[in-house]
């Protein structure tokens, strides 16, 4: 075979090959969609652990506002089921001089309460909101759920008194 020859045949090849076949287009695709589904498994549990972390921000928020209440009024809000951090402005909207109350006036030692991240029922809670109780003034019960362990918390049903969480 002569040099011309030869050299024919190496461009004859190269120009027929050209791009990428179907298989392996389709390889590309299989590979990167395992691997956006893997991010997204990963990315939910984070996100779970981040409200989870949050509730429990929130609840330690809430008691600090109460532990300052109780300084300054001799007692903390008497109260039963009143849902913390109602977005809808009914009671529970803010903590001052008078308690509990949908509007803050005077003293106010948390202008807007903490509401339960959204989606409320991570997973085996039921409860919606973070739940304040007071039969008296000198205790209070304030309920939150956990989706799973988050620091020394166990996941499921939780209540926080003034001896902590």
């Amino acid at each position: 075979m002569t040099k011309k020859k030869a050299i024919k045949k190496i461009k004859k090849t190269k120009k027929g090959k050209r791009g990428f076949t179907l298989v392996e287009l389709l390889v590309v695709v299989a590979i990167i969609g395992l691997m956006a589904a893997v991010a997204l498994v990963a990315l939910n549990s984070a996100r779970q652990k981040a409200r989870d972390a949050r509730r429990v921000a929130d609840i330690r928020q809430v008691q600090t506002a109460l532990e300052m209440y109780y300084s300054d009024q001799n007692g903390y809000p008497s109260g039963t089921n009143i849902m913390i951090g109602n977005t809808a402005g009914a009671a529970g909207a803010c903590i001052d001089n008078a308690g509990m109350t949908a509007a803050c006036s005077g003293t106010v030692y948390m202008a807007r309460t903490p509401s339960n991240p959204a989606p409320t029922n991570d997973g085996s809670c039921a409860v919606a909101s973070y739940l304040y109780n007071s039969a008296s003034n000198t205790t209070y019960q304030i309920q939150y759920c956990l989706g799973a362990a988050t620091g020394s918390l166990t996941a499921g049903n939780h209540t926080a008194t003034p001896a902590g969480l």
